[in-house]
Parts: structure tokens; C-alpha cells; sequence
């Protein structure tokens, strides 16, 4: 059984791509994600999506060529709109047409701008929403973007799909072994250790809006799926 009926699912732009340095886009990664995703819709959950896009464009690049701030944010939020793409492209392969793109920036030949009461309208109809361009606003990470779509949309959990990262812990797994692995905290918990799974904007914004968080690793086989049914290995973050 489904343990949530409308969920905002947040991908990382690496997510997207190979295990290869500078592969950009993986269709095994893209196809997995979007088969797990059409076998949840199948099912009857309301699923809209925002993708980072990390993948291609990090501001730590725009340091390197002198780049004012904004223009490198707006560059990223391009790449999320490329991403969108390339995800709508293999729901289109997969033969699934009830998918549709809108952008925080208005870019009328790829999709629609975003309106959250359009968006809940796509979402009761069926269809699977992927949102692009983050808030459309620089200085806020498509993390940003995921906690403030999922309150407009009034879904139930947002699911925080990191790359390589099966959870929060208690310190960096990867520096300290004897780190403990939480299977379920307070926001406000995290945000005093300073433990925190995104930034502060959107860790603020998440305990405004009482939102949930499920973080889970979504390299492992078919964990998107299974979080959605409780049996993935994740850790909840409760916002409320």
C-alpha cells in the first residue's frame, strides 16, 4: 500500500548522470527513475518532480570565470530546465504522455509557467508534473524550490533523493565510522546540531510549512519505489 497520496519528489542533477566523471546523463540512471516513478503513478500516487541541476552547472564554476552571482544562479536554473527535459524525454520513451514541464521562468515553447493551482489541477488529472528552474528567483536552491512547490501543492511528504546518501546522521559517515544513522527526527533537531540535509532556507521554510521529509539514496535499486511503500532505509525529518 502507498503510504502517501500526493508527493513532491526532489532529484539532484547528479542523480541524472553516470558513474562516470563528467557524464552528464545517464539513460540507465533517467530510465530507472522514470520506471519507478510511471509504477507509482499506475498505482495512484500524484507525483510532480524538482530537479536540480548540478549536472551541469555548480557556481563554484562561475567563481573561476569572474561571474556575478546572479547570473550564475539563473545560469543553473537553465540547466534545471535541460534536465526536465532530458526526464521528459524517457517518459516519452517509456511510452508515458501524461507528463508535463513547467518552468519557475517563463519559456513558453518547452512548458508552462507555473501556477500552483494549474499544477494541483495537472496533478488530480493524472499527470506527472516536473517542475524546472527552481523558485525562478536567485539565491534560492532548488532544495529552496522543492520545500515551497510541495507547500503550494499541498502534498503530503516531500522525498529528498540524494546520490550516494542513505539518510542523516549524526556526523559525516564517510570521516567518522562510530556516526549514527537517524530513522527519524525533528527539523528543529538538526537545524541546533547543524546537521542539516539542505540549506537554511529551505530547512526554515520546511518547519513553516509542517512539511516532511523522507532522505534516502536513490542509487539503490528501486528506493524511490520502495520509500514510497516504507521499506526503503531512510530517515524521516519532520517538519511540524
Amino acid at each position: 500500500m502507498l503510504k502517501y497520496k500526493r508527493c513532491l519528489l526532489k532529484l539532484s542533477g547528479e542523480s541524472l548522470g553516470g558513474v562516470e566523471k563528467g557524464q552528464l546523463y545517464s539513460f540507465e540512471r533517467l530510465n530507472d527513475v522514470v520506471k519507478q516513478i510511471i509504477k507509482l503513478k499506475e498505482e495512484g500516487m500524484e507525483l510532480g518532480i524538482v530537479v536540480g541541476g548540478g549536472n551541469i552547472w555548480r557556481g563554484v564554476f562561475a567563481d573561476k570565470i569572474h561571474m556575478d552571482k546572479i547570473n550564475a544562479d539563473y545560469m543553473g536554473m537553465m540547466a534545471t530546465v535541460m534536465n526536465a527535459l532530458a526526464l521528459e524525454s524517457v517518459f516519452k520513451k517509456n511510452n508515458y504522455n501524461k507528463v508535463i514541464i513547467t518552468s519557475a521562468i517563463e519559456i513558453n515553447k518547452i512548458g508552462e509557467p507555473f501556477y500552483h493551482k494549474k499544477v494541483i489541477k495537472r496533478l488530480e488529472e493524472g499527470y506527472i508534473v516536473i517542475m524546472a528552474a527552481g523558485t525562478g528567483f536567485s539565491h534560492f536552491t532548488t532544495d529552496t524550490a522543492a520545500i515551497l512547490r510541495a507547500i503550494e501543492v499541498k502534498a503530503d511528504i516531500v522525498f529528498m533523493a540524494k546520490n550516494g546518501v542513505d539518510g542523516v546522521y549524526s556526523d559525516d559517515p564517510k570521516t567518522n565510522p562510530k556516526a549514527t544513522k537517524y530513522d527519524e527526527v525533528l527539523l528543529n533537531e538538526l537545524i541546533k546540531k547543524q546537521l542539516l540535509v539542505m540549506d537554511q532556507t529551505a530547512s526554515t521554510l520546511a518547519m513553516d510549512g509542517k512539511i516532511d521529509i523522507l532522505v534516502f539514496d536513490v542509487t539503490e535499486k528501486d528506493n524511490i519505489y520502495k520509500a514510497a511503500h516504507g521499506t526503503a532505509k531512510v530517515t524521516k525529518v519532520i517538519g511540524g
